[in-house]
């Protein structure tokens, strides 16, 4: 019987990507495919590049802003000032070389620079484009993409912070995160559809399709049930006791899925019984009384610290963890063998710092890559001469 190979071709290998876009989205997705072995090149402009180059501090020991470090990796970096028309052509010889284009520009600045989609895809008709805008290419093409204002407009906000409390954002630029895993699918799926039609496709993706397509079970309460979620603090609004509880000493996030959980919880805490009462054998009878429930689960928490109730509930099969820091959080994933964290290497093969890696696994397994996020225009003399080689 033979057996699985140790590792197998990277899956992306031999797609060429040029990277016109910067700051999060963009940048996030093409990060993403290079993880997963195509070539990306990222145009940028010379003595400034890519926005988050100056977003700092916090700075790396490397001196980069550990913003931009963040979605940069496994690339390669050409300074172009697309203003001038000698490196415009640069630019067009690489969109026309490429099998995917990611541009984050303004809604048609791409066109008036000559490297639009039907510009490109009449030279280049296997051409994948992706463009990334805050809210499409119709009635809000003009308006500016920012992650903080479409969480308040798309209704995020709304249901994030504590109930009467200020409408909150999330702690990381969610909305961009998820624009970028939305256009990478689409980019994947495109490379797909291109090997049975032999043609590109345009991929469109914006940040307010992004949130509201993640909303999820909250936007599906306003569109099937006609129900406005309003915020609620940790408290889930389907599910009880879903939510953080107060222990001795700091809170912990305890969530019962099912009634077998909620009865474990029960035992574990001193309450056995109270499953069975009526107010709460059931977890709609449990959201309809929710307070009184908090008050008694709250009760026998209260004996001991989040950390060991943690350790206590999950050794009973009871999903719960006390709130860590992303510290703690590394240090968590590490203790469970999941390898969180990559090494990432300068072009001479030394560690120049650690990244988080792609979550994604497979078996049997490829080489990601792992270099580090390149200098500003590091390879522009190299990827002019390629450019030149015809090769």
């Amino acid at each position: 019987m033979s057996s699985l190979p140790a590792s197998q071709p990277r899956p992306l290998e031999g797609v060429l990507i040029a990277d016109f876009s910067r700051i999060l989205a963009g940048p996030l997705a093409t990060m993403t495919l290079a993880d997963l072995g195509a070539r990306v090149i990222k145009v940028e402009r010379p003595g400034a590049g890519d926005d988050t180059r100056s977003w700092g501090p916090p700075f790396s020991e490397a001196g980069t802003a550990t913003y931009f470090e963040s979605v940069n990796r496994n690339k390669e970096s050409i300074a172009l000032d697309l203003g001038d028309p000698a490196d415009r052509e640069v630019a067009r010889a690489l969109a026309l070389r490429a099998d995917v284009v990611v541009e984050n520009f303004k809604v048609g600045g791409m066109d008036k620079l000559g490297l639009g989609y039907e510009q490109l895809s009449a030279q280049n008709p296997g051409l994948i484009y992706a463009s990334v805008s805050g809210f499409g290419d119709r009635e809000g093409a003009a308006l500016p993409g920012y992650d903080f204002v479409v969480q308040a407009l798309g209704g995020l906000m709304d249901i994030t912070g504590e109930a009467g409390g200020e409408p909150m954002k999330s702690g990381v630029a969610l909305v961009d995160v998820l624009t970028a895993k939305d256009g990478t699918i689409g980019i994947l799926a495109a490379l797909r559809a291109r090997e049975t039609t032999g043609r590109g496709s345009h991929v469109k993706v914006n940040l307010l399709s992004s949130l509201q397509g993640a909303l999820v079970n909250q936007g599906q309460a306003f569109l099937g049930a006609g129900v406005v979620p309003r915020r609620k603090g940790n408290v889930h609004p389907s599910i009880a006791p879903y939510q953080s509880l107060r222990c001795a000493d700091a809170p912990l996030a305890v969530a019962c899925g099912n009634d077998g959980q909620f009865a474990r919880l029960c035992a574990a805490l001193g309450l056995a019984g109270l499953e069975a009462d009526e107010r709460f054998a059931t977890n709609p009878a449990r959201v309809r009384n929710r307070e009184a429930l908090e008050v008694l689960l709250e009760g026998g928490l209260a004996s001991d610290t989040a950390a060991n109730w943690q350790d206590r509930l999950s050794a009973v099969g009871v999903p719960a963890g006390k709130v860590a820091t992303i510290e703690e959080g590394v240090q968590y994933a590490a203790e469970l063998g999941l390898e969180p964290v990559l090494t990432v290497h300068d072009d001479a093969g030394e560690s120049v710092g650690r990244q988080f890696r792609h979550p994604a696994t497979w078996v049997p397994a490829f080489s990601a890559p792992a270099s580090a996020p390149p200098a500003l225009g590091a390879q522009s003399a190299s990827i002019r001469a390629w450019l030149e080689s015809g090769e």
